[in-house]
């Protein structure tokens, strides 16, 4: 899965991607546990234990917990958020396979083989791989991505750094080649790829090697700059995953029929219909057994439905984290680069650090999540295990070096008032921009806001309120004026290499923070010697060293997600190394009980 970004039904819940506890790993049973200051280890198990007989024709009734409407842009080239993922999951696969580490196995419907010397990359589609509607999926529906994401007209986000590294893309980008010379096709099914630079992110699953065919026969008459708004990708999808979206209502429900060509398997129920949720609505819902899953579940009420009869709660880590990021500059869409502005009003890192030494963080894990998230120390989730540096101790409350930090950097009381001027003497008001929605959304902004001014700092809201998803996104993408800093949360998807969200030509890096020494950190994640597992853990202990030491994006929550499952789902494995578990599903009972 791809780096997406997450909603407040994600941000303020835990959603198909949230924490358990104080920083929680898997242990050897599959359990989520939690680990840190909490006094009671949470636990749950990770996929549903049903020894009744499958019915035959069943049917699936699942909701995704939302205060907005999804978007619909079901084709892996332009999705952008969570909220669309989750849609895609009945439907939609990617070509690879992985282990629990997110390794790229020869499980999937293609393989992958990586040639250090060569710089080459063979991926080779199995025989069996269709299309929904009955067509095989072919080498030239591996290469059609890139010719989408490489194009100039291209109007999503994905054309970055891992695009730009294949041989000739640049020149296909910019016009000056009419294919991209390092694509080749070796036979119908196989392809191969040369690689400018080689990294070991190209082994992840979702890394530095695009992970998605599409499908080069439904979409090749639709001009590029229209593929977004088509009906090929909002209304009928062409897609192999298990089952394949066969009605959707645009942003408020899909229905799934089973895809008859699916390569690895039956799918074993009759449809699968799933229901955009109000997120205030989610847990009466389940009270009034409504729905066989409800993912992206509010976690601020997770007392009002941990113990509801006739469901289990399943758990894992998160690839996900909450985080304040600070704007710092803009985006270049000439260069497809960020343009850092040293003088922007964020600039000094001591008021950013004091901004984050205001915060309690465990507190707020407690008290707004029931113990279901905790203080993030690093912008690697530790479910990365080799990755995340456990020792790494983050931003904990610290008032006193908060006001510290912020009177050596010369931001002084001038009028005796309680807040702090700018290094001028002049007025200083911070606007913060924070997603509405939940129960929790507006106490928690108002928390920060009331430490923010425990230190001094006049914090604002921007707009003066909180802001709905797709609005507050915009005002990011765009770098509003009006945002100075702001509340959101990633999901790393599979590959935690921070080239992606925080380097310089990230589009999503929208802190628009750069610096060389950044730069530096990030290539050496990506160098040769970081084939070598112990140099990669030292590059990446350095960047988190770094990133905590700049504070251009504070982490401020570590996530599990949880997900309430009717106790007539079987067959239904939620790790993250497991086959796809839509293709496995089945009910062993007519309706829920």
């Amino acid at each position: 899965m791809k780096k997406t970004i997450l909603g407040v039904a994600a941000l303020f819940s835990v959603m198909a991607l949230a924490a358990c506890g104080s920083g929680g790993g898997t242990n050897s049973s599959g359990k989520t546990t939690s680990n840190g200051d909490n006094k009671d280890k949470l636990t749950f198990p990770i996929s549903m234990k049903n020894d009744k007989e499958a019915m035959k024709d069943g049917e699936l009734e699942v909701a995704v917990a939302t205060d907005s409407q999804f978007k619909g842009l079901f084709q892996w080239e332009f999705y952008q958020d969570a909220y669309d993922a989750a849609f895609m999951a009945p439907s939609h696969e990617a070509l690879f396979s992985n282990d629990a580490d997110f390794k790229i196995t020869d499980d999937g419907a293609a393989t992958l083989k990586l040639d250090q010397k060569t710089k080459k990359a063979t991926i080779k589609v199995k025989d069996n791989v269709k299309w929904s509607d009955g067509k095989d999926v072919t080498a030239d529906d591996v290469i059609f991505p890139y010719e989408i994401i490489g194009n100039k007209e291209y109007t999503g986000i994905r054309y970055d750094d891992n695009f730009r590294n294949v041989v000739g893309m640049e020149e296909y980008h910019n016009g000056s080649a009419s294919a991209i010379s390092g694509i080749k096709k070796v036979d119908n099914k196989t392809v191969e790829i040369e690689y400018k630079k080689v990294e070991p992110s190209m082994l992840q699953a979702g890394g530095g090697i695009w992970s998605y065919a599409a499908p080069k026969h439904a979409l090749e008459g639709v001009a590029i700059k229209d593929m977004e708004s088509s009906n090929q990708v909002r209304k009928n999808p062409v897609t192999f995953g298990p089952y394949y979206m066969s009605n959707i209502v645009a942003g408020e429900s899909v229905e799934y029929l089973p895809n008859p060509y699916y390569w690895n398997g039956k799918p074993q129920l009759k449809k699968i219909t799933m229901k955009s949720l109000p997120t205030a609505s989610a847990t009466e819902a389940l009270n009034s057994k409504l729905y066989d899953m409800i993912f992206q579940m509010p976690t601020d009420t997770y007392d009002t439905y941990k113990e509801i009869s006739g469901y289990t709660n399943l758990g894992r880590e998160q690839t996900s984290y909450t985080y304040l990021g600070f704007k710092l500059g803009k985006w270049n869409a000439e260069k497809s680069s960020v343009d850092y502005d040293p003088n922007s009003k964020m600039a000094d890192k001591s008021l950013r650090q004091a901004m984050g030494y205001a915060l309690d963080n465990n507190a707020v894990g407690e008290r707004f999540y029931a113990g279901l998230r905790s203080n993030a120390t690093s912008l690697i989730p530790p479910v990365f295990e080799s990755f995340h540096d456990s020792n790494l101790k983050g931003f904990t409350q610290d008032i006193d070096k908060a006001n510290k930090l912020l009177d050596d950097a010369g931001y002084k009381d001038v009028d005796g008032d309680k807040i702090r001027e700018d290094k001028d003497g002049k007025k200083l008001t911070i606007n913060f921009a924070s997603m509405s929605g939940g129960e929790t959304a507006q106490p928690l902004a108002d928390y920060y806001v009331q430490q923010w001014k425990k230190i001094g700092l006049d914090v604002k809201y921007t707009t003066g309120r909180l802001i709905e998803f797709n609005s507050f996104y915009d005002k990011l993408k765009n770098d509003d004026p009006e945002v100075d800093v702001y509340q959101a949360a990633w999901n790393t998807g599979t590959d935690p290499n921070p080239s992606g969200l925080w380097g310089p030509n990230a589009a999503f890096n929208y802190t628009r923070f750069a610096s060389e020494e950044n730069t530096k950190l990030i290539d050496d994640i990506n160098s040769d010697k970081a084939f070598d597992a112990d140099y990669q853990k030292e590059a990446y202990k350095k960047w988190q060293a770094y990133a905590f030491k700049e504070a251009f994006a504070i982490p401020t929550l570590f996530r599990n997600e949880v997900l309430p499952v009717n106790d007539r789902v079987k067959d239904w494995d939620w790790s993250y190394d497991a086959p796809n578990p839509w293709a496995k599903v089945t009910v062993t009972a007519e309706s829920r009980s």
